[in-house]
Order: structure tokens, then C-alpha cells, then sequence
């Protein structure tokens, strides 16, 4: 099948699924399928679906992500020992764990093509993310703690892992307590992942945009709290700090230049 063909057969497989969306035609053009096939996979509730569809949207978002072009951490040059600086698409870099900025359900972004990193993750995971995630809260039994971490399969993304991670919200005045919020989800992503042998972490900008964390002081905490751990434990883990704005770029520069 070539990727337009796929589209299609998503799209309607997932419009099939739910007979309030029976009216919903095929868009004919391209960027409009993506748009609406993205869409679905938002709204869609966790549940499980057969293989063919499965083999399909798994051979779609690979095809897709892979003419993003994909990144190995393997090739990026550290700006520290063990520390990296990224700038780009955190759904296409290959390394052992993505961090993923959720919200306490752990269930992903519902809102149709959301800009958060939320959304993105779950949508070139997959639906199996949404799945696991919420087989995981189920067990649980309660939301997730503001600090807290889960990991998953990464499924359709390049990376092994998902590490997903509540950051605090900021209301008002930065806090003590939104600070010490923060540190606690950058120590929970790498006690997850030292604890399940993953060898490199990608951390996006936790609690920034949406949450309101300033941006400045959050990768201030990123950098301190990731540089104790490492010095504290001993461990060997590689961390890659990954932006997407410019002026995030600029800050980490700056902070990891100190070092």
C-alpha cells in the first residue's frame, strides 16, 4: 500500500468505529487527510483494535516519521560529559527514553491537533501508547502525582521508551514548591530510567508553554537537578536536553556553557 492508500484506510477504519462521525467525508487533499487522520487518533478513547489496522497505521507512522528524518543520539556531540544539547522534532530522535511533559490522567492530549508534546507523542506512537497507559492508570488506581513518572513502550516512535512525567502548573508567582515540583520530575525520569537500564534520555521542556514554568528558571532546575543526580548516583545514563524554540536553544547554550 503506498501512504496515501494507508491514510485512507485509517481514516475511514477510524470514522467506521464511531457512527457519530458517519457524516465525515474523505478530505481530498493531502494536508487535509493528515489533519483529520491525526484528529481521530486524538479523540480516540483507549481501546483495543485488530491486527490489520494495526499493522497498517504501525507501517504509516513509521513511513512517516522516518521522511521527517530521524536523529540517533549517537550522532550528536556532547556539550558535556554525558550531556547533550537538541534542537528539533523530539518524535524523531532515536536514543533509549523520550520524556513526555502529561497531565496527571497519563492519557495523552484529546484536543485535535494540539501543539503540546503530549499530543505529538501519543499521534506518532500510535494507539497502542493511549492502551498501555491506560492499563497502567487503571492498576493504579488514581491519577498521577505532580512528579511523578511512568514509562512505556515507545511503539512507532525511533526511541525504545516513553518516560512520562507531570510537571507542576504555575498559577501567579513562581513558587518554592513549583520548583522543588520540577526537580522531583526530572529525578523521577532518570530513577525510571536507570532502573530499567535505559542508556540515554531525551528531556523536553517540562512545564513550559502550557504549565507556565518561565522558561529560564525551568531549564536552570533542568540542568542542576540532572548534573546532581549524575554526580550523586554515578550514573552513566546520557542525557540530551531537547528544545524546539529558539530561545529555549539559547538558554541551555548559555547554561551548559557554564560547565
Amino acid at each position: 500500500m503506498t501512504q496515501s492508500e494507508r491514510r485512507k484506510f485509517l481514516i475511514k477504519r477510524l470514522i467506521d468505529e464511531q457512527p457519530r462521525y458517519g457524516d465525515l467525508a474523505i478530505p481530498r487533499s493531502e494536508a487535509e487527510q493528515k489533519k483529520l487522520l491525526r484528529s481521530l487518533f486524538n479523540v480516540r478513547m483507549p481501546k483495543g483494535i485488530d491486527n490489520v489496522f494495526l499493522k497498517i497505521q504501525d507501517e504509516y507512522l513509521k513511513e512517516t516519521t522516518a521522511r521527517k528524518g530521524i536523529t540517533d543520539v549517537a550522532d550528536l556531540t556532547p556539550e558535556a560529559n554525558g550531556i547533550y544539547l537538541w534542537q528539533g522534532d523530539i518524535t524523531t530522535l532515536k536514543c533509549g527514553a523520550v520524556v513526555n511533559a502529561a497531565n496527571s490522567q497519563m492519557l495523552g492530549c484529546f484536543v485535535p491537533c494540539h501543539g503540546c508534546i503530549d499530543n505529538a507523542i501519543h499521534t506518532y506512537a500510535g494507539v497502542q501508547l493511549r492502551l498501555e497507559c491506560a492499563r497502567i492508570m487503571r492498576k493504579q488506581g488514581h491519577e498521577e502525582k505532580t512528579g511523578g513518572a511512568k514509562i512505556t513502550h515507545a511503539y512507532n516512535l525511533p526511541c525504545d521508551y516513553v518516560i512520562h512525567t507531570v510537571g507542576p502548573i504555575v498559577r501567579g508567582a513562581l513558587t518554592e514548591t513549583d520548583k522543588s515540583l520540577l526537580v522531583s520530575c526530572y529525578r523521577s525520569c532518570l530513577e525510571i530510567a536507570d532502573k530499567n537500564n535505559v542508556k540515554s534520555i531525551a528531556f523536553c521542556c517540562i512545564s513550559t508553554g502550557e504549565f507556565h514554568f518561565p522558561n529560564n528558571k525551568a531549564a536552570e532546575i533542568a540542568v542542576k537537578t540532572v548534573k546532581e543526580y549524575k554526580k550523586q548516583t554515578g550514573s552513566k545514563i546520557e542525557v540530551i536536553f531537547n528544545v524546539f524554540k529558539d530561545v529555549d536553544y539559547e538558554i541551555y547554550r548559555q547554561l551548559l556553557g557554564r560547565y
